[in-house]
C-alpha cells in the first residue's frame, strides 16, 4: 500500500477478528514505532505489548470506553518514561506526548499497511495502569493502540467526512 493511500484509508476499528497476529508481523509494527523520530533523539518512549487475555482485561479496567480491549489481538502500551537524573515528574510529560504520538502513528500506518485495523484509547486511571503494568515509579502509560485483523466489515465504509481543506487549513494568521 502506498503511504499516501495509507493515511488517506486508515480509520480506527474496534471489531477485530479472532485471529492472532504472528510476531513476525507484530516486530514489524513494533520496528515502525521504534524508528518514530524523537525530540533531541532523548527517546522517552517504551513499549508494552500485551496479548495474555487476562492481562488484557486488567488493561481495559483502567480506563473508559475500553472495551474492545480484550477483543484486539495485541494491545500495545506506550510508557513514557523519566529523563535521568530528574526527580518528580518526568520530562516526558512535557515533551515525550508528541514522540509517543509520532510512535503510535507510525505503527498503526505499519499495520494497517498490512492489512491489519487499530484504534488509539486512553487508560484514564494511572495508579491502576501502573500497578497493572509493573510500571516504576516516574514511568507513565501515555495511551494505548489495539491491533488486530478487522471482523467483516471493510473498516474504511461509513468513514466520516472531513473538513474541507479550506477550513482546515490556514496560510501565514488564522
Amino acid at each position: 500500500m502506498e503511504t499516501h493511500q495509507a493515511i488517506r484509508t486508515k480509520r480506527d476499528t474496534r471489531a477485530f477478528a479472532a485471529t492472532a497476529i504472528s510476531d513476525e508481523v507484530l516486530e514489524r509494527i513494533l520496528r515502525a514505532g521504534r524508528m518514530a523520530g524523537s525530540a533531541k533523539a532523548l527517546q522517552p518512549v517504551r513499549l508494552i505489548v500485551v496479548r495474555d487475555q487476562a492481562q488484557k482485561v486488567a488493561v481495559a479496567a483502567c480506563g473508559r470506553s475500553t472495551a474492545h480491549i480484550p477483543k484486539a489481538a495485541a494491545v500495545v502500551v506506550i510508557v513514557l518514561v523519566p529523563e535521568e537524573g530528574v526527580v518528580g515528574r518526568p520530562f516526558a510529560l512535557f515533551r515525550g506526548p508528541f514522540d509517543a504520538g509520532r510512535a503510535a502513528q507510525n505503527m498503526m500506518l505499519a499495520a494497517w499497511e498490512m492489512g491489519i485495523t487499530s484504534c488509539p484509547v486512553t487508560l484514564h486511571d494511572d495508579v491502576a495502569t501502573a500497578k497493572v503494568l509493573g510500571l516504576p515509579e516516574g514511568h507513565y502509560a501515555i495511551n494505548t493502540v489495539t491491533f488486530g485483523y478487522p471482523e467483516g466489515v471493510d473498516p474504511v465504509i461509513g468513514q466520516r467526512p472531513r473538513l474541507p481543506i479550506g477550513d482546515y487549513v490556514h496560510w501565514e494568521r488564522w
